[in-house]
């Protein structure tokens, strides 16, 4: 599974990075955007294994929303 896994595009990182950034002339190195990058892949397919597991404790056969929502508070305080 782990070659399926689809990563963030470094454009797209940058682009989210300058989006809060409150000085203009900051810069953010191609290491930085590919760690972040990383960063972000990983907290997204935590966040998707953790509504899995919700959705099985409320035994469901879909993952919505609301297991999203469920886990969110306690994924959030991991990272």
């Amino acid at each position: 599974m782990e070659g399926t896994c689809a990563g963030f595009r470094k454009e797209l990182v940058s682009k989210l990075l300058y989006l809060h950034f409150k000085d203009d002339k900051t810069k953010v190195s191609g290491d930085a955007l590919q760690l972040m990058a990383e960063l972000l892949k990983i907290f997204v397919v935590e966040a998707a294994i953790r509504s899995i597991w919700q959705a099985q404790a409320e035994d469901l056969a879909l993952v919505d929303l609301d297991q999203l929502e469920k886990v969110l508070p306690q994924l959030l305080l991991d990272f």
